[in-house]
């Protein structure tokens, strides 16, 4: 070997060990610097015409793992994930009380009914009458409350939302822009190290707001793309990232690759993000849509006793509730007996009206039965009444008047159509009311008449179960008239919902939509134009509660009638009596029966509607509270579990990966030593070849 060579080979070990030293000198120096990845020299031998002549400094590398890092950054998204859905249903349980004490939420509607049953021992007593009352009216303002609150809480996440999508794109931003500094130094073999930690810890935080996979690009850093392959960052490209949201659909993410692109959804798995898009869509809507059909069954128990029963004195008039039906639809389907008393000023009768549902006919003061129709309900009963009372019928809506100084009650009998009393269905004596649609028991048949313009339209949109759209459909009112021909429109593959899903009518004339397998598409309402009857009627979505958003608003719409609010004699606390004929009064001013009906009526057996994290069942009121209650805390105890399971993954993920990238000072001890004695072992190779070009040029 040359000394020529000798000297160069020596000379290429002195600079490797040098670098070498730096890099492990960077490491000690760094050993406690939060995302410091330690790094290590890339040596490689070098060899010219087959000849060892030392080695080679590649550059400076940094050591990591890929899988580890990915396993890292899966876990740290989905502990970001459940960590929100945790705090958020935390909050939300918050909002109903501590099942402990007698203000939390459910324990109210046990107040109602003990001071109901307090009552029916003192009918006459107006204090106990105010009493009964005044907690009507607190459960219902303290579900309007909670209902308030959680759509402020909506509000809150959704702001959320906004933040973590503008500080996604400044990540994005800044990942794009350090692939040029690193891509820079990787091409003339520089250190690039700090560059790729800084990015690195832009990816960490990246991945606790949304699910991304990474790729390593072999000119230096990294392509940042969504589960379905769009480019987020890499390759000169920063996609720019937006939230998509209406009060009435989901919300959903979309990214604009390149300046002047279309935006296209992508599909976010995990993270922050994902988290609050499942709250915001899922979690607290179907909170309110199962506190809205809780209110909704416990007022209807309520208002059936109340029906059921008679004011002493008895009112001149009843009112009922929008029906949103016209008066032929409504009467059809009724069965049963109901009776329409009417009483002169002493409570004595003055006219009976029988009605007979199952035989289609009416009977006054029990002469001869006279036929009536849907159609001619209306004439014939008020025929019947003879001029005693009147029943008009306007706008979806039924009343009953006495004429003069009569009064006048109903007999509910055994009169039934969709679970309710003649008196009940049309909400002639209702203690609770409300200012919109909040029972979905339309009552309706396939084959009874929807009462829709023809060319009326309703915009539906349906959705994954992530939110992602999939497609949006305006299906247009058919000329066909009946139920079933607007479910054929609605169900139509081409203009309707039927490559996704299909409504349905059941028994109790609710029109409900169910997703169909793979995609178990979710369906909310865009817009709708329809009205029922014409102008000033109900649409579809209001009528039959389609869409979160409409059935979410429903805990918000009761109170307590105001007749009855400023004047609480009026409770219908007896019960009809014809036992004395037209000779006696029907009421007694002592009778309770009616408030004894009131305070058992959260024992009467209820159907209920799928909401929340109960289907359709059947149970009472007070055990439907026990279980929505109970609901609402399992919840929030499972994204507890949830979150602290992931956290313990994040946290095993976490030290496996810096068992790999972090520094170990013993480590790295063994290796400076190795690294200086290669320094010095290089150092004696240049003496020695010193002197020996001092001896030979001594020689000469």
């Amino acid at each position: 070997m040359s000394l020529n060579v000798t000297l160069q080979t020596a000379s290429s070990g002195l600079n490797a060990a040098q670098a070498a030293l730096r890099a492990v000198s960077d490491n000690i120096a760094n050993v406690n610097t939060p995302g410091y990845v330690r790094k290590a020299v890339d040596q490689q031998p070098l060899v010219v015409d087959g000849v060892g002549m030392g080695v080679r400094v590649q550059g400076v590398k940094r050591i990591t793992d890929d899988y580890l890092q990915m396993a890292s950054l899966t876990a740290a998204s989905d502990s970001s994930r459940w960590a929100m859905v945790s705090q958020y249903l935390d909050n939300a349980q918050s909002l109903f009380g501590n099942p402990s004490s007698d203000t939390f939420f459910f324990n109210r509607l046990d107040a109602i009914y003990g001071a109901f049953a307090t009552a029916a021992d003192d009918p006459s007593s107006s204090l106990l009458r105010s009493q009964a009352l005044s907690n009507v009216q607190d459960f219902l303002a303290e579900a309007d409350r909670i209902n308030v609150q959680l759509k402020e809480l909506g509000g809150t996440i959704e702001t959320k939302i906004i933040a973590d999508i503008d500080r996604a794109n400044s990540l994005l931003t800044q990942i794009n822009q350090l692939n040029v500094e690193i891509g820079r130094a990787k091409l003339v073999n520089a250190d690039a190290s700090g560059s790729e930690n800084i990015q690195s810890q832009l990816l960490d935080e990246l991945s606790t707001l949304m699910n991304v996979r990474i790729i390593q690009r072999d000119s230096g850093g990294v392509t940042v793309r969504s589960n379905e392959g769009v480019l987020l960052a890499g390759d000169g490209v920063a996609a720019k990232l937006a939230y998509v949201r209406s009060d009435t659909t989901p919300g959903y993410i979309t990214a604009q690759p390149s300046a002047g692109s279309a935006a296209q959804p992508i599909q976010i798995a995990s993270g922050e993000l994902r988290g609050l898009m499942d709250l915001r869509d899922v979690e607290l809507p179907q909170l309110s849509d199962q506190m809205g059909e809780f209110l909704t069954r416990a007022a209807d128990r309520i208002n059936a006793a109340h029906n059921a029963s008679v004011a002493y004195p008895a009112p001149n008039s009843l009112t009922g509730r929008n029906t949103g039906l016209d008066l032929p639809t409504a009467v059809s389907g009724f069965s049963g007996q109901t009776t329409i008393a009417v009483m002169g000023a002493t409570g004595v009768l003055a006219r009976r009206v029988d009605i007979d549902f199952t035989a289609g006919t009416m009977s006054a003061n029990g002469g001869p039965a006279v036929a009536f129709t849907p159609a001619t309900f209306l004439a014939t009963l008020n025929g019947e009444l003879s001029g005693q009372a009147t029943v008009a019928f306007t706008n979806g809506t039924m009343s009953l008047t006495g004429n003069g100084t009569n009064t006048v009650a109903v007999d509910e009998g055994t009169s039934m159509k969709s679970g309710r009393a003649f008196s009940h269905f049309f909400g002639l004596n209702d203690l609770i009311r409300s200012n919109g649609f909040t029972n979905y028991d339309t009552g309706l048949t396939g084959t009874d008449a929807h009462g829709f313009t023809a060319g009326q339209q309703i915009s539906l949109r349906l959705s994954s179960p992530e939110g992602l759209p999939l497609r949006d459909v305006a299906v247009t009112v058919p000329a066909g008239a009946t139920m079933n021909d607007l479910l054929a429109a609605l169900n139509n593959t081409t203009s309707g919902v039927g490559l996704y899903g299909s409504f349905s009518l059941d028994a109790r004339g609710n029109l409900t939509f169910q997703g169909a397998p793979p995609t178990d598409a979710k369906l909310s309402v865009i817009t709708d134009n329809t009205e029922r009857g014409g102008a000033g009627g109900p649409s579809i979505s209001q009528l039959f509660g389609l869409g979160g958003l409409e059935r979410a608003s429903r805990a918000s719409r009761f109170r307590v009638d105001t007749t009855l609010d400023s004047d609480p004699t009026r409770l219908a606390f007896g019960r009809l009596d014809f036992s004395g004929g037209f000779t006696q009064p029907l009421i007694r001013p002592g009778d309770g029966r009616g408030a004894l009906a009131l305070s058992q009526a959260g024992d009467v057996p209820t159907g209920f509607q799928a909401a929340g994290s109960l289907g359709d069942v059947t149970m009472t009121v007070s055990r439907y509270a026990s279980e929505f209650g109970g609901s609402i805390g399992r919840k929030a105890a499972a994204a507890e579990t949830r979150k602290e399971s992931a956290a313990a993954v994040m946290t095993e993920a976490t030290a496996r990966r810096q068992s790999v990238e972090g520094v170990n000072l013993d480590e790295e001890l063994v290796n400076m030593t190795t690294y200086q004695q290669a320094f010095n072992a290089s150092a004696r190779v240049i003496q020695a070849a010193k002197d020996l070009y001092d001896v030979l040029l001594g020689m000469v």
